[in-house]
């Protein structure tokens, strides 16, 4: 059986270090120039310990390992959702969405997949109000276009499924 599996990309890590480094060199400057005690100095620790905590979490960002989405010829599953694996024959369509420049798939599923938790209310109305699904797909962070990824779920959830592996070959190149 084929297994695609989807990475996250290492770069958006090193943007998370590099965007909270000159903040962290501003804090130790604030702390080495201001007198102990004065409100630029406590700033300046603040600043300095709420950014530093960015370095950690770009390095598991940089460093995570563990596949975000996993496609075979049964379904498709996604680490983010916190959900079993979709089968192909339960999504009905897909769509790309596009929230403050984060890249998401919308998958229009049908009554049989139930989802392990129910999304809140206030969330649930979000996820109408901006026109998305109750299963959504983070792209944003993968190594794919949302585009070609969306291309690919509707072409795969309309074919047998003999014929599933030689679409996930012509997308995919395994």
């Amino acid at each position: 059986m084929t297994e695609i599996k989807l990475y996250k990309r290492p770069l958006k890590g090193l943007k998370i270090i590099a965007l909270t480094i000159p903040f962290i060199v501003i804090g130790i400057w604030m702390i080495n120039k201001e007198p102990i005690g004065t409100s630029d100095y406590t700033m300046g620790w603040l600043c300095t310990c709420f950014f530093a905590l960015g370095i950690p979490v770009g390095l598991f960002q940089t460093f995570d390992r563990r596949p975000q989405i996993i496609i075979t010829e049964n379904g498709i599953w996604d680490r983010t959702t916190k959900q079993d694996e979709i089968r192909w024959e339960q999504i009905k369509g897909a769509y790309p969405l596009d929230i403050y420049k984060q890249k998401f798939v919308s998958l229009v599923v049908d009554d049989t997949f139930v989802l392990k938790k129910n999304l809140y209310k206030w969330a649930a109305k979000i996820n109408e109000a901006i026109g998305a699904q109750k299963v959504n797909l983070l792209i944003s962070q993968l190594k794919i276009d949302e585009h070609v990824m969306t291309e690919f779920i509707i072409e795969i959830i309309a074919i047998e499924k003999e014929n599933r592996q030689n679409i996930i070959k012509k997308y995919f190149d395994t």
